[in-house]
């Protein structure tokens, strides 16, 4: 049995605290820093997530975690000039793991703050100087760069977490945990997420294109390591919004949509024109834009706005009860889902998404994470 001690469990007064493993050797080692109990349980969530998003797309893939659910996720596709603006990222050619971190985190920069950062390829310096920049407690990746991890080293005044995982580990096929002193024990969840989920189209419109189905794969892989009830909007190989841990469907929809409208707002006309002198924190500037967007765009102006948001996928870890749920998704731009359908209504989900004419794979899968 091999272990690595910790400072304390969820909260200070949880001790003694420990990973471990029964059999064989972690698959993991402690490059730097010295990570916490909810670091870890962040940084195995996350790699899963990464880990099956690069199987399932190809490309590679990063995203920000906090407290056990993804604030983001996202592909390493090239950044646009807005999104460069938006998400704070440097100019000139980036590599394509940097460019997924920067948009995972650039899509709830509010909710990544002090935030678990995963990496499906390995750590390099285009990647490692844009965490640098950022209020970040730790990363987990397959291998990092001598670059990347010399400038990590001398992040958080050298106590920044780094870990590096073994990319060939595969848990063993048997899960337990113990909960108020009962073991609780099911088979792990290797349930693989692919395109052929998505061919039970259910609407009359059955128009479903590649990058759709990108964006409904990574939504659903999202939404597998997501605290449920989840529901996450898509666009572009990028989430947008992720509604975690609520215990009513409409709820997570509220809530994913109105973080996918303020992402939209951040590229408004006039938030763009906002400058901040070099001097102001990331944070701040972060902070200041949530406000102005709040305060200082009206009621029009951002409906006006919102209503100009098209295209976007949104996918659900549990089937919708009510088409109250497609009704509000629609009000964020949402033209593809994805979701595992046995709803006893499902009749009037479909027709409520027909009315709009999207397009609905029913997965018949369930994602609950807990």
């Amino acid at each position: 049995m091999t272990e690595l001690e910790l400072k304390y469990g969820c909260n200070p007064n949880q001790k003694p605290a420990r990973i471990f493993m029964e059999q064989g050797q972690l698959p993991l080692e402690v490059l730097n820093g010295r990570p916490g109990y909810i670091n870890f349980m962040d940084a195995l969530n996350s790699w899963q997530l990464v880990k099956a998003l690069k199987q399932a797309t190809g490309l590679p893939a990063a995203a920000s975690f906090k407290h056990v659910s993804p604030a983001g996720a996202a592909l390493g596709l090239p950044l646009s000039e807005v999104e460069r603006n938006i998400y704070f990222a440097p100019q000139g050619d980036l590599s394509p793991i940097a460019c997924a971190y920067i948009r995972a985190r650039g899509t709830d920069r509010l909710c990544s703050f002090g935030d678990w950062a995963a990496l499906s390829d390995p750590c390099d310096g285009d990647t490692a100087r844009f965490l640098a920049l950022e209020v970040s407690d730790g990363v987990i990746a397959p291998d990092y760069t001598p670059e990347s991890l010399e400038i990590l080293k001398t992040k958080r005044k050298g106590g920044y977490n780094v870990v590096k995982i073994d990319p060939d580990y595969s848990p063993a096929p048997i899960e337990r945990r113990s909960i108020f002193g009962i073991t609780f024990e099911q088979g792990y969840n290797d349930l693989a997420v692919d395109e052929s989920m998505l061919e039970n189209i259910v609407t009359q419109n059955k128009d479903l294109p590649q990058g759709a189905k990108n964006d409904m794969l990574l939504a659903l892989i999202t939404l597998k390591y997501t605290q449920s009830n989840s529901v996450c909007y898509v666009k572009n190989g990028q989430t947008l919004g992720v509604g975690a841990g609520q215990q009513s469907r409409i709820h997570c929809t509220r809530l994913a949509g109105n973080k996918a409208d303020i992402w939209w707002l951040r590229q408004h006309p006039k938030t763009l024109t906002l400058s901040f002198p070099e001097t102001i924190r990331r944070p701040d500037r972060d902070n200041a834009i949530d406000a102005f967007i709040a305060d200082s765009l009206t009621r029009e102006e951002k409906a006006e706005w919102i209503a100009q948001l098209e295209g976007v996928t949104l996918g659900s870890d549990a089937f919708f009860p009510f088409g109250d749920n497609v009704e509000r998704a629609r009000q964020s731009g949402v033209k593809y889902i994805a979701q595992p359908g046995g709803s006893i209504r499902d009749d009037l989900v479909i027709e409520t998404a027909n009315k709009f004419g999207m397009v609905m794979a029913f997965t018949g899968m369930r994602l609950f994470h807990h």
